[in-house]
């Protein structure tokens, strides 16, 4: 394999600073990101769990979708685009209120996940849609939205004007409050448009730690002043990719590329919720007739979570019965600072797949003993507004 060079890395506007604070810098994606700081991963990881860490997630592939020649009538207009979006996923972008965002999921035909992404409603009346995709995959991902679109639609690329960056934390809002007050107002899974110094950030309540918290939409010549802004409060450290592995891990969060792709179903990944009712009903998304069936118990293997014995099984590690016969395959594993235990992400069948069942994984060809458990494995702390 042909050694990747750093200069041959695609570079976030944030770069400079994470050379500066002593990132260490690995590819990741086609980009040169900071894998962690001089305090360590596992400082990291604390410090976000009890305050407020700041992200660089400049990498990924935001994007806004609007109408060629919108109505004017914010409902007509979003109904249009939902309808432009929807036969791609498998969620109800059609009943989204203004400022509104859902988690959904790319699918093939085959109803395979392509990618998972993130779908918001603007919060005005212009018809449109804010999107973000995963970033190894956002180039085939543009490419499938752009032709759905055709003549109807624009896809606006924001990967390359922009910064985006993810402040998470239980001290995030009131970081926040210092740098854009009124987006304290939103709500878990809200998304909108703020005043900051002379320019707007788009901000949406989310995140990918399992903690209350922000990801904020920068224009990329102003990323390294509200870098700096947000560092200055004594509440915000930056983290790099290996605490954000560790953070989502806790989380239950899958991974595209690890624990999803694109022969793993919805179903098969235990994300089931993502496929709304009224596209249930209807079956009318890609590769319904596998997943619907999928749904009503026709399923080869399911995603669990495993509380690990001794050290942690990494991604292909392979999960073992009671008796020590192979049945699955680890896809994303590591030690949980916030436990102090090892866990993992992994495929087994559905005969196995029960809460409290006694596995084994194989470490180094050394058979360690395993325990389904529920994930998340440390609970979520968003914050949902009362209706």
């Amino acid at each position: 394999m042909a050694e990747i060079h750093l200069d041959d890395l695609k570079k976030t506007p944030l770069y400079d600073r994470h050379v500066a604070a002593g990132g260490r810098i690995v590819p990741f994606a086609g980009y040169a990101l900071p894998v962690q700081y001089p305090t360590g991963i596992m400082s990291e990881h604390k410090w976000t769990r009890e305050q407020a860490g700041l992200f660089d997630v400049s990498h990924m592939g935001p994007s806004f979708l609007t109408l060629s020649h919108p109505g004017g009538e914010a409902d007509a207009d979003h109904a249009a685009i939902a309808a432009i979006i929807e036969p791609l996923i498998c969620g109800d972008i059609a009943a989204l209120k203004p400022g509104q965002m859902r988690y959904s999921l790319l699918l093939n035909d085959n109803g395979g996940v392509a990618d998972d992404l993130m779908i918001a409603r603007a919060p005005g009346a212009d018809g449109g849609l804010y999107i973000v995709v995963n970033a190894g995959t956002k180039d085939a991902d543009f490419a499938l939205i752009a032709a759905a679109a055709g003549d109807k639609a624009r896809l606006s690329r924001a990967d390359g004007d922009y910064a985006l960056l993810a402040l998470q934390g239980p001290e995030a809002v009131n970081v926040m409050a210092q740098i854009a007050p009124a987006a304290t107002e939103l709500g878990f899974m809200t998304y909108g448009a703020f005043d900051w110094g002379t320019d707007r950030i788009f901000v949406a309540r989310a995140g990918y730690t399992g903690e209350d918290g922000f990801e904020i939409l920068v224009a990329k010549q102003d990323a390294e002043a509200l870098w700096d802004s947000l560092l200055a409060d004594p509440r915000v450290k930056p983290i790099g990719l290996g605490a954000r592995d560790s953070l989502r891990l806790e989380a239950g969060l899958p991974l595209y590329g690890h624990d999803l792709g694109p022969s793993i179903s919805p179903i098969e990944a235990d994300l089931g919720f993502a496929i709304s009712k009224r596209r249930r009903e209807a079956g009318d998304f890609p590769g319904a007739a596998r997943i619907l069936a999928e749904r009503e118990g026709q399923l080869r293997r399911k995603r669990v979570g495993l509380i690990i014995e001794g050290a942690p099984a990494r991604e292909g590690a392979e999960i073992l019965d009671a008796a020590g016969a192979p049945i699955g395959v680890v896809t994303s594993g590591g030690f949980a600072p916030s436990l102090g235990k090892a866990i993992a992400l992994g495929f087994v069948p559905p005969e196995h797949a029960v809460l409290g069942a006694k596995l084994q994984v194989s470490v180094r060809n050394r058979a360690q003993a395993a325990e389904i458990v529920p994930t998340p494995f440390v609970p979520h702390r968003y914050f949902r507004k009362s209706k």
